[in-house]
Parts: structure tokens; C-alpha cells; sequence
């Protein structure tokens, strides 16, 4: 295992740390899974790359993590200040005038930068970016003192209007860097130079709320990389499913937030693409959360805009991930009112399930599958057990949900696992059906730790047409690292309309997007075949507050006209709306341009079953399994040992090192060339 042809992925989550190996020179694939160190991911990052050998033999470093989500979600990044416009200060409070709760007038909301943190120093400039006051630098030097006195940690300076002109923008940044003590300052122009205020501010904040977390953060990776003598390429998965430098992701650790689920909808889309299945539903169970997302015709659908918590909105390209707290750490609780609820409290993974006896007395959805025989106790995942306490976590769930529900222990855990299952059916319906897509065309693709549990209940209460289960569902995160393209999105502000369209001028300034963006890639040191920059334009009939993505079809260097955007609105508008507005003029709103280093296909045929492989080896046994209501016999089998063209029915366990699949009665699988498991109704 050496030289430049190797790459590793590691995803940390928040229970285990993943990581899938790949030699390119001799097809060799591998996997490692240790648990996850939580406030000290870097220590689990570095145990698992020792797992796999000698650090200092490695090629190439690609990961996903989510540092910057659990930073945001439990509101542990760095004290920041914000330097803006006189009468805009509180527009990170404001919002939007939403509510934490729709229905009620109750509530309340903390920004990341308090009042107190927030100054204003005279500038201005107009929308059509005339600068009507220019900034006053020793306004800002000021604020600068006021808030570092105060004990403000990263610097976000956001004008109202920069988008249209950056430039006292960027005087302001100029001074404030000639005085912050850290490289921890930002301004709205290098984030996000686009038209809506409250949007942009969220976003330049949340970038410098990341900053210092995410910096501290790779310092400690690479610190420990450096100690191994690693000296080879390490790079970060963006939440846009692409890859950058650690570099750029210390200048924009906003991009990050979705990290590693990102790349599980990545590696997603490729199996299933690779075997047959460009319709797909992710369902990705962790320790922590259940992440879901579309894909359609093989391409992960992109969100402009996503909301991380309430008040907290990033805007820049994100996969559209929908997340909600029951992982296989969610604890089970019955609550004032008498009802069942599963999460979204985790016990993550220390001090993790009842049955990991590291301190633990509330049972979680583990707990549960443990208990009915659904995961081997002598086998857990992770390698540093060698037993689960079933004892354990059947008194604890006997006791907190059998008791005041009056069910035994197995009926309690029964009815963990249901509660579990009925949301993530609605997580599973809310990005299906209520977005106008039918389930029934789609294949459900559960990974990570536990999505493999629970995918007869993904096909029953959804209604999807069956399922595929990959080769290595626990370290699907992993390995997207290794198979994801390098990427850098940026948007800019055109406000045009389309009638009269002068497209000489917007071909000038989408090639100049695109030689910028394209030059971030090809400095990024990931080796790529190819630099496609793609094109897409915000917009809408005039009038209209919300705008179509309208991707253009044409090159870096192509000449744009009028015509050539008007189709490609309609067409993108029909396809929304299903009808178009004919009479009524059309604006441009933005232009949005991605430059995409395509990376060597990486061939799936490399996770395939060996030619050795064979039915009789693969059988281990019988075990009871408790399904609906009762001990059932179930095959016992090992995954991984199965030969394609393989079909086991259930009720049955097929077991592997990084996950366990559940067969429910009444279901079969069927493995297919390249290992995945094709789960549908017997």
C-alpha cells in the first residue's frame, strides 16, 4: 500500500468514524470503522487511517465532516462581531419576521452575534452600486477595537448594496485586517455577492461563527498528519457534493456544513447509477440523525438556500439533504402526555446505547434492534467491544418504556422501532411526495449504520418499488469522499431583463465567472481529467418574488443571446409550473456559475463479490429474531461472502463488519454484479 494512486475517505459522524481505501494501481478496496471522539474528532480520524496502515503511505486524504453542522446545531462556534451599514444592524435578528413556531405567537431566538456585537459605521451604497458615501476606515478601525475588547473572535463586515459594488466593502475589509489578530475576518463580497439582505448576512455570519471551529479543526488533522510524515494531498467535501482544498475550506467553512451527509447522497447516486437505478430515495441512518434526499435521472438535486436550524440560513449550493434526529443513538422516552417519542436526543457515541455499558441507563433505537435479535450482540461494529450487554438494554427498556406503557420488553422495543420507522417514513414523504414525486418509481438506498435495519419498513410504509442496499452500506459517506468531484460554485447579482438582452455584455461576464471559478479548481491539487464550467441563471416573470433555476446551454466562451435564454426559461419554467405566462416580462435575476473537475470514474465493479465466492460458505445459521409480535427463525448469513446471483429470503440477518441488513418475512434479496443487495416483496 503505497504511492500517489491511493486515496482514503474518511467521513466522521457523530458515533463512528468511516473510512474506505482504495488503491488505484492494483483495484484494492478496504474498510476501516472506529468510533468517533466527540469534541476531539481528530483523534478518531487518525486512529482510523492507522487502522489501514501507514499514514505516510497515503496518496491522497479526502473527508467529510460535520464539525461545521454540529457546531451550528449546538450553537458552539466562535464569538463573532459583525461591521455594517447605518439602520441595517439588526437585520440578522429580524430575519424575515418568521416564527419559531408557525402556529403560535410563542417563541423566541438568539442570533449568533448579539446586539452588543453588532456596529455600524457611516457608508453607503445604491442599488445600482453608485457609492453615494464612502466608507470611513477609521469608523472601522474603531469597531474593530470595540469588538475585540469585547472578546469577539472572527470579523463579518457586511454592507448593504456590496453586491452591487464591493468596493467600500473591501476597503472596510482592507482596514479591519490591518488591525484583527487573526485571519479570521470576512466580508459579504467574497461570500455571497447577491441581492437579499437577511440571506446574505446569515450566511457571511455563519461563515465567520465557522471560522475559528473549522480552522482549529484541520490544524489538529494536519498536525497529525505531519507527525506521521503524511505528505500528500488532503482535501474537504463540500456540502455541495464537490471537493475543495483545506485552504479554501478554512476561507469558507460555510460550505461545509453539510459535509458528510453529501457525500453519502454522492456515493449513493453512483452505486446506484452504476447498477441500474438512476431514481433513488437516500436513507441514511448514523449514530446521530436520519439524513434523506432525492435523486433523479442520477443527478443530486442542489438548493440555492438551506435553513441548518431555525434563523440560521445559509445560502450557497447545498444538496438538498432533509435531516431529522433519530440515529441509532435517538433515545426513547415516553413523555407527560403518555406517547412514545424516539429522539431527537442522542447518546451519540459516548457514552452511546445502553448495551455499549459505557454509562448509559436511557434505551435508543440500538438498544431496541439488540434487544429483538435484529444486530448480534457478539458482533458489534466498531471493533472495540467484543460483547453488547443485551441484559442491559432490555432492563432499560423494559423499565422506562415497558413499564408506563404496560408492554413487555420485546413489545416495547417493537414499538421503538415503530415510532422510529413512522418518522422516517415522513422524513421519506416529505421530500417524496410533497414535492410531487412518486414513491413508487423510486429505489430506497438506506446506508449507514442502521439504515439496513430498517429497510423493510423504508419499502412497507413508503411505498417504494423495492430497495438497494450497497456493497458497504456503513461506510457509504466513506467512500463518496473517493468518488466525488472537485467543485467551486459562485453566484453574482445581474438584475437584467431578458427583453432587449445584451448578450455580448453577459457572455463577457460569465466567461469572467467562469475563469475564475475554473482557475480555483485547477489550483486545487486534486488531479482531475477535465474542467467543465456550467452556467444557470435565476429567474422569473416580473413581478414574482421566487425564481427558476434555467440552466444555459452553453460553454465557457460561447456566445449568448437572447433567444438562447429565453428558451431555456421556458422550458425550465414549463417544467416547474406547467404552464408558462405569455405577455408578461422576464427578469434576470443572477447568474450562478460551478466549475466541476471530473475526477476518474471510479469503477464499482472494484466492490464486487469474488469469484469464490458461494452460497453454502455464506450461511451461518439460525438465530430468533422477534418480528411482528413474536420470536420467528431467521437465516443468519454473512454479506459479504455471498456470490452474485445470490438470493436469500426472509425472515433473515445478513451481517458485515460495517452494518447488519434486516430481511423482514415476506421479503427477498438478490445480489447483484456489483454486491449490492436488491431488496423487493416476495
Amino acid at each position: 500500500m503505497s504511492g500517489p494512486s491511493t486515496i482514503v475517505g474518511v467521513d466522521v459522524g457523530g458515533t463512528f468514524t468511516d473510512l474506505a481505501f482504495f488503491d488505484e494501481a492494483t483495484r484494492r478496496f478496504s474498510t476501516a470503522k472506529v468510533p468517533s471522539n466527540r469534541g476531539d474528532e481528530a483523534v478518531g480520524f487518525i486512529d482510523g487511517l492507522k487502522q489501514l496502515g501507514p499514514i505516510a503511505r497515503l496518496g491522497s486524504i479526502v473527508h467529510g465532516t460535520t464539525v461545521g453542522t454540529n457546531a451550528l446545531l449546538e450553537r458552539k462556534g466562535a464569538k463573532i462581531g459583525v461591521i455594517t451599514t447605518p439602520g441595517f444592524r439588526d437585520a440578522l435578528e429580524m430575519r424575515r419576521r418568521d416564527r419559531p413556531h408557525t402556529w403560535g405567537l410563542w417563541g423566541d431566538f438568539t442570533p449568533i452575534a448579539t446586539r452588543e456585537f453588532r456596529l455600524e459605521v457611516p457608508e453607503r451604497t445604491l442599488a445600482d452600486g453608485t457609492i453615494r458615501e464612502a466608507v470611513d476606515t477609521a469608523a472601522v478601525l474603531a469597531a474593530c477595537r470595540e469588538l475585540l475588547a469585547k472578546g469577539a473572535e472572527a470579523l463579518a463586515i457586511v454592507f448593504i448594496n456590496s453586491y452591487a459594488n464591493a468596493a467600500n466593502e473591501r476597503a472596510a475589509y482592507a482596514a479591519a485586517r490591518t488591525l484583527w489578530p487573526n485571519e479570521h475576518v470576512t466580508h459579504s463580497a467574497q461570500i455571497l455577492p447577491e441581492f437579499r439582505e437577511f440571506e446574505r448576512t446569515s450566511t457571511v455570519a455563519l461563515n465567520a461563527y465557522l471560522q475559528p471551529v473549522v480552522a482549529s479543526y484541520l490544524g489538529k488533522l494536519e498536525k497529525g498528519l505531519a507527525e506521521e510524515a503524511f505528505d500528500g494531498s488532503f482535501h474537504i467535501v463540500q456540502s455541495n457534493g464537490g471537493i475543495m482544498s483545506t485552504a479554501l475550506a478554512r476561507r469558507f467553512p460555510v460550505r461545509t456544513a453539510l459535509s458528510g451527509p453529501a457525500a453519502g447522497v454522492i456515493a449513493a447516486a453512483a452505486i446506484a447509477k452504476a447498477a441500474g437505478y438512476p431514481d433513488i430515495i437516500t436513507a441514511d441512518l448514523g449514530g446521530t440523525s436520519f439524513d434523506v434526499s432525492v435523486v433523479a435521472n442520477g443527478e443530486a438535486a442542489l438548493a440555492a438556500q438551506t435553513t441548518i436550524d431555525f434563523g440560521l440560513i445559509v445560502r450557497t449550493p447545498m444538496i438538498e439533504i432533509t435531516t431529522i434526529g433519530a440515529g441509532g443513538g435517538s433515545i426513547a422516552h415516553v413523555d407527560q402526555s403518555g406517547f412514545l417519542s424516539v429522539g431527537p436526543e442522542s447518546a451519540g457515541s459516548r457514552p452511546g446505547p445502553v448495551a455499549y455499558g459505557q454509562g448509559n441507563t436511557r434505551p435508543t433505537l440500538t438498544d431496541a434492534n439488540i434487544v429483538l435479535g435484529r444486530i448480534n450482540a457478539g458482533k458489534p461494529i466498531g471493533g472495540k467491544l467484543e460483547r453488547l450487554d443485551v441484559a442491559a438494554a432490555r432492563a432499560a427498556i423494559g423499565q422506562s418504556i415497558g413499564e408506563p406503557l404496560g408492554l413487555s420488553p420485546e413489545a416495547a422495543a417493537e414499538a421503538i422501532i415503530r415510532v422510529a420507522n413512522a418518522r422516517m417514513a415522513g422524513a421519506i414523504r416529505l421530500v417524496s411526495v410533497e414535492r410531487g414525486h412518486d414513491p413508487a418509481k423510486f429505489t430506497a438506498v438506506p446506508f449507514g449504520g442502521g439504515g439496513a435495519l430498517h429497510v423493510g419498513a423504508l419499502l412497507a410504509e413508503v411505498g417504494l418499488k423495492a430497495a438497494l442496499v450497497p456493497r458497504y452500506p456503513g461506510i457509504t459517506s466513506a467512500l463518496g469522499c473517493i468518488i466525488a468531484d472537485a467543485r467551486h460554485d459562485q453566484v453574482s447579482t445581474l438584475n437584467l431583463m431578458l427583453e432587449g438582452l445584451d448578450g455580448a455584455a453577459l457572455g463577457k461576464r460569465m466567461a469572467e465567472a467562469g475563469a475564475e471559478a475554473h482557475a480555483i479548481v485547477a489550483g486545487s491539487g486534486l488531479t482531475v481529467e477535465r474542467i467543465d464550467v456550467l452556467y444557470e441563471l435565476d429567474m422569473h416573470y416580473q413581478g414574482q418574488t421566487h425564481t427558476v433555476s434555467v440552466p444555459l446551454p452553453v460553454a465557457m466562451g460561447e456566445p449568448v443571446t437572447e433567444d438562447i435564454v429565453r428558451a431555456a426559461f421556458e422550458t425550465a419554467y414549463a417544467q416547474a409550473f406547467s404552464r408558462l405566462l405569455p405577455g408578461i416580462p422576464v427578469r434576470i435575476v443572477n447568474l450562478r456559475t460551478a466549475a466541476v473537475g471530473r475526477r476518474p470514474v471510479f469503477d464499482m465493479a472494484a466492490l464486487a463479490p469474488e469469484a469464490s465466492a458461494n452460497v453454502g460458505k455464506a450461511f451461518l445459521g439460525r438465530r430468533p429474531v422477534w418480528f411482528a409480535g413474536a420470536w420467528q427463525e431467521a437465516g443468519i448469513w454473512d454479506r459479504l461472502a455471498l456470490p452474485v446471483g445470490a438470493l436469500v429470503k426472509g425472515p433473515a440477518i445478513l451481517e458485515q463488519g460495517d452494518a447488519t441488513t434486516v430481511l423482514d418475512p415476506g421479503l427477498k434479496a438478490t445480489v447483484d454484479v456489483l454486491g449490492n443487495l436488491i431488496v423487493e416483496r416476495a
